[in-house]
């Protein structure tokens, strides 16, 4: 078995740890979601906290790990007699990106089920997470099933297995730890609220503490056993001061004073519903008992309003996380003061988290703030030849879109954009299970048995089911595409007002593609190239920061624009062959940059059409003479063109029909 890093050998990450021992203190506060850069120790200190949790007692040979006190009467290896139990670690759980629902949920066996009428049932990883952790690494990368099904056990405490008609319930409370990188894209905002903390972490910019975190890291490479054993009596410490941590819990005081201040911060930084509020009231509870302390006070409400509301206050996905603390100060001052608070509290013992809850004091970073702006995409771009470059300019406001869908069914990813043929949705056939049964269609399988039956001797009332018989459920349902913007970004576009509303309405259909869980991807075209903004990838608020820092001037190279995108599309489908394209491209269709730039632009436009790519066109020429160019390149890309007034939602059902005959 595998030794793992020591929690307390950690080098800085203050408010990682602290929010991990909270949870650990009292797993009523719900949870930790650790946004952060790859590379700054997220996993290793997910992984180190289990070893630091209290054994749990457990039912001996029960698979759903009862309380011996409490056993659960619908356990489906029940009923248990309450009484004496046995005491195990408790586990931590990782929950694989590309987990099937199965392995998350649990299985029946069909074939027992329907022809003997039994419950035999296979546990999942909800039911091995039961009174302990669930890790989930790349959190935001899960599939939407997966996340539905988590919300479900979240909300419940328990876990439902349907098969049929054949049904399975057993307990399923666990701490839900999820670990993300934002650059690859945000969480859902329902799997968001779920977390009760998060926490922004961020490598050290100190060279002491880098150094310090690679001499750590190397001496545990080089021996875990001894450099483990080195921490030993650290990790001891800790184990023993969360388990006193616990046992103070109960005794802790929630004044009135304390309970005004919780319900004045959630109120003036607007967070929805009453989540929040209970978070927090748990969370400085946990703080209280942390620092051995029975008075909950305003430092450790100040606290649990750093960990428990920067991710419930984004109104939208391109809202950097955080809070204005001068904000949060105002408001614990303004409503502070109870009589029911003592001034003079004891301040609780020294050690990881003393003095208001705070882990080791450090030179370590406090989160870090990773919702920064990325730079603008403008490495290696060519000046433009032509006019000077102009500063960037705000977009307009964004607007609400319809769909733009790609036409066909396809296989990609699950999403909400264009039909596929995936694991849910609405059946429309069956055949033949090609591995692991997973939705069994009933009807399909009766009528595949029902002519056996005599020759199979069949006496009783049970159908004689054999492997053969079985039929896997065909459904069709919404996947996601990789929607690859095309900006022209010339001086043809430079004006303030037209540029403002060409940046508006791809903005309005970035937060379309990140509802619908798609990826996107930019490239821009300007003065003699064009530039690869940002690569394909799911977080489109990093798509939205580069759209907003965009310059633009130079001349039109809008054939440089597409061979470009041409040549983004070849390379990801080499490694998400699956996922189909959507290719936007926002021009008023003139081409100036190079030689023979209209009869390059049309040949390279003719490219996509051969390969079938699904394509829209932005008209953005304006004024009372309008040349039609950006129709005419529409017609040569195969697909439609659509003017800026038309790409609001009530003119867009139009522009999806267009898309859709014409690829028919």
């Amino acid at each position: 078995m595998t030794t793992p890093f020591p929690f307390t050998a950690v080098v800085g990450q203050d408010d990682l740890r602290l929010a991990l021992l909270l949870n650990a203190v009292s797993p009523a506060v719900g949870g930790v979601l650790v946004r952060g850069e790859k590379g700054t120790a997220k996993s290793t200190a997910v992984r180190a906290l289990s070893a630091l949790l209290p054994e749990v007692p457990v039912v001996p040979g029960c698979r759903f790990s009862c309380d011996p006190a409490s056993p659960d009467p619908g356990c489906p290896d029940g009923p248990h007699e309450a009484g004496g139990g046995v005491e195990r670690p408790a586990r931590m759980v990782e929950l694989p990106v590309g987990a099937s629902e199965d392995r998350l949920v649990g299985a029946l066996d069909i074939e027992r089920a329907l022809s003997e009428g039994v419950k035999a049932f296979e546990p999942g990883l909800l039911a091995d997470a039961h009174r302990g952790i669930l890790y989930v690494d790349e959190v935001n990368l899960l599939h939407d099933h997966l996340v539905d099904l988590l919300l479900d056990a979240a909300a419940m405490g328990a876990s439902y297995v349907e098969r049929e008609g054949v049904s399975v319930r057993h307990a399923a409370r666990f701490l839900l730890v999820g670990t993300m990188n934002p650059e690859e894209g945000e969480l859902r905002p329902q799997l968001l609220d779920r977390f009760g903390l998060t926490v922004e972490v961020a490598a050290s910019r100190e060279p002491d503490q880098r150094v310090e975190v690679v001499r750590r890291r190397l001496a545990y490479d080089d021996d875990p056993a001894a450099f483990a054993a080195r921490w030993a009596e650290d990790e001891a410490e800790v184990r023993a001061r969360i388990v006193a941590a616990r046992a103070l819990l109960p005794s802790v005081r929630l004044g009135d004073g304390a309970l005004r201040q919780i319900a004045a911060t959630c109120a003036a930084f607007e967070v929805d519903g009453m989540r929040a509020d209970i978070v927090m009231a748990r969370t400085a509870t946990a703080l209280a008992a942390w620092a051995g302390r029975t008075d909950v006070l305003a430092e450790d409400v100040r606290q649990a309003a750093l960990l428990a509301l920067p991710h419930r206050r984004r109104r939208n996905p391109f809202d950097a996380p955080g809070l204005d603390e001068d904000k949060l100060d105002e408001t614990l001052e303004e409503f502070g003061g109870s009589e029911d608070d003592d001034p003079d509290p004891d301040p609780g013992p020294d050690g990881p988290g003393g003095g208001g809850g705070q882990p080791d004091p450090g030179e370590g970073p406090e989160g870090g703030d990773t919702g920064a702006q990325p730079e603008a995409g403008e490495g290696g771009q060519p000046q433009p030849s032509g006019g000077g470059e102009q500063s960037a300019v705000r977009a307009s406001e964004p607007f609400r879109t319809k769909v733009l869908s790609v036409p066909g069914i396809g296989e990609g990813a699950a999403g909400r954009r264009s039909r596929a043929r995936t694991e849910h949705g609405r059946t429309t056939g069956a055949r033949r299970p090609q591995g692991a049964l997973t939705k069994l269609h009933l009807a399909a399988t009766v009528q595949a048995a029902a002519p056996h039956q005599r020759a199979r001797g069949r006496s009783g009332p049970g159908l004689v089911v054999r492997r053969d018989d079985l039929r896997q459920a065909t459904r069709e349902g919404r996947e996601g595409n990789l929607v690859l913007f095309v900006v022209d970004a010339s001086g043809s576009m430079a004006a303030r007002q037209r540029m403002s509303a060409v940046k508006g309405a791809v903005l309005s259909l970035l937060l379309d593609a990140y509802q619908r869980r798609d990826k996107v991807g930019l490239v821009t075209f300007r003065g003699t190239g064009a530039d690869v903004a940002l690569p394909p990838t799911s977080s489109v608020d990093a798509a939205a920061a580069r759209l907003e820092s965009l310059p633009t001037g130079g001349r039109t190279p809008l054939a440089a624009g597409l061979l470009r995108a041409h040549d983004v599309l070849r390379v990801e489908r080499l490694r998400d062959p699956a996922r189909r394209p959507l290719v936007v491209v926002v021009t008023d269709g003139r081409a100036t940059g190079g030689p023979e730039p209209v009869a390059l632009a049309s040949r390279a436009a003719r490219l996509f059409a051969a390969e079938g790519v699904a394509s829209v066109v932005v008209d953005c020429e304006s004024g009372p003479v309008r040349l039609g160019l950006a129709g005419q390149l529409a017609g040569e890309l195969g697909g439609t063109a659509v003017t800026l007034d038309e790409l609001r939602a009530d003119s867009i059902a139009g522009l999806v029909k267009d898309v859709q005959r014409r690829a028919a």
